[in-house]
């Protein structure tokens, strides 16, 4: 099966480059360009084919790709996307999670790095590279040292297996990677990670990290 990918960024080599390295894999197809959010969503309503996820830059004239993920929300347009981000976008970046972002990519990230992102986003998992989970975990240590007085502390205690789980979705591990360390199947590290979303008031796994990094649970 190929996947359609649409690649959002103002600076034309940034494209290029992603282009180049999609291009050695026959799994993915680039089926659209833009360079900013407002371009990106006129081609999203106009295609026919729509992407099967996209990558987007953070900062972008127009529309950034905060305010371009708030549109698509607005607009119903329901489609994975991993942010291509720098060095000095953090607290953007928890913005970005709270909006349903399936991973983050340094805009120098590697070939395999790009394909594991791709393939979680496309499985509805969130991934994120050790690089990126430091900055994830400082960012939001630093907001809830702000935010502190309002934070939960009445979280139900976790189970051994939701703990084995965190700990090892705080690694980057897959859902199958996790299934064969602990000898479960993939189904049952999905309802492990469920529980553990409704505990820590979190809808993805970055979330979950990252929360649970503020708290001191990995």
């Amino acid at each position: 099966m190929i996947y359609r990918v649409m690649i959002v960024d103002d600076h034309f080599y940034i494209r290029e480059g992603l282009k180049l390295i999609l291009e050695t894999s026959d799994t993915y197809e680039v089926v659209a360009e833009a360079g900013d959010g407002a371009e990106a969503l006129i081609l999203l309503e106009a295609a026919e084919a729509k992407p099967d996820a996209i990558l987007m830059d953070l900062n972008m004239p127009r529309l950034s790709g905060l305010e371009t993920m708030r549109e698509m929300k607005e607009r119903g347009i329901d489609i994975p996307v991993i942010i291509l981000t720098t060095y000095n976008e953090d607290e953007l970046m928890l913005r970005g999670l709270e909006l349903g972002a399936r991973g983050y990519l340094l805009k120098d990230t590697g070939r395999e790095a790009l394909f594991r992102t791709l393939e979680s986003a496309l499985r509805g998992e969130t991934l994120l590279q050790p690089e990126i989970l430091t900055r994830v975990f400082e960012a939001k240590s630093k907001e809830a040292a702000i935010s502190a007085p309002t934070a939960r502390k009445d979280m139900p205690p976790l189970s051994d297996k939701e703990r084995a789980v965190l700990q090892a979705i705080a690694r980057g591990a897959r859902s199958k990677e996790i299934a064969l360390e602990l000898g479960i199947s993939e189904r049952t590290v999905k309802a492990h990670l469920t529980g553990l979303y409704n505990k820590l008031g979190v809808d993805n796994r970055a979330q979950a990290v990252a929360v649970a990094s503020e708290r001191g649970l990995v």
